[in-house]
């Protein structure tokens, strides 16, 4: 299923940035997510991310076609407001950017949250 190939993806590009966020300097600022540990992710939040995962999806897939079909002069603009409607995707789902990535996270080191997010995909 797509939507599984694009969780898969986002598995390794929220482990990417984790790594990126790690090597950071030390007097740089960071912005930390909510805790969220490996077992108490609430089954409403799988959900949550489940559907977020579809629609981030969907406005990834959109954008990364008028993008490739736009102008450079527009591709800078679509860029951007194509952050923000992947933004407003996973916020239409009931989580913050910061929570949905962290959930990400658990489930990219956890096997079975990650399998219980997959499950809701299928």
């Amino acid at each position: 299923m797509v939507a599984v190939a694009c969780f898969v993806g986002l598995l390794s590009f929220t482990a990417a940035a984790s790594a990126q966020d790690r090597s950071a300097p030390s007097g740089a600022p960071s912005i930390q997510a909510p805790s969220t540990t490996d077992s108490n992710v609430p089954e409403a939040k799988l959900d949550a991310v489940a559907a977020a995962v579809k629609s981030v999806f969907s406005v990834n897939n959109d954008y990364e076609q008028r993008i490739a079909g736009a102008p450079e002069e527009e591709k800078r603009r679509l860029i951007t407001e194509g952050t923000q409607a992947v933004s407003k995707a996973v916020t239409d789902n009931g989580l913050s950017v910061a929570e949905y990535t962290a959930i990400l996270e658990v489930a990219h080191n956890d096997p079975a949250v990650r399998d219980k997010i997959l499950q809701r995909l299928k």
